[in-house]
């Protein structure tokens, strides 16, 4: 089995998490170094901090998400550790992809953070 952390679309409720179907989810994960960008449909990475899931998927699926991820013309296909030790492929794009495109807030794609305020 092949570990791969999702930030985008592949997350749970995204377009394209079927393509994780048989997929085995390993919970909420995170991954230093990286800064998403808003292309639209999709987001790609940059340079801080992004949130994410993480996955066991057997080679016939590691091998349909390169497919999908379109590796190497769209992304790459990195070995990188998570924020917890975890070792994961990851789908990095370029960065001028990215030149002039919105960062996506809190680095969280299709989620809105919740703060506690708390009270003073």
């Amino acid at each position: 089995m092949h570990r791969v952390f999702v930030y985008g679309t592949l997350k749970r409720g995204g377009a394209t998490h079927h393509w994780l179907a048989g997929g085995r989810c390993g919970g909420r994960r995170r991954l230093r170094g990286v800064r998403l960008h808003d292309l639209g449909p999709y987001p790609v990475e940059d340079a801080a901090l992004i949130h994410g899931e993480l996955y066991a998927v057997d080679p016939a699926g590691l091998a349909a998400l390169d497919r999908l991820e379109d590796v190497p013309v769209e992304y790459e296909r990195h070995c990188l550790l998570l924020t917890d030790d975890t070792e994961a492929w990851v789908y990095l794009g370029r960065p001028e992809q990215v030149r002039g495109r919105p960062v996506v807030p809190y680095g969280d794609w299709g989620a809105t953070p919740v703060f506690n305020c708390g009270s003073s």
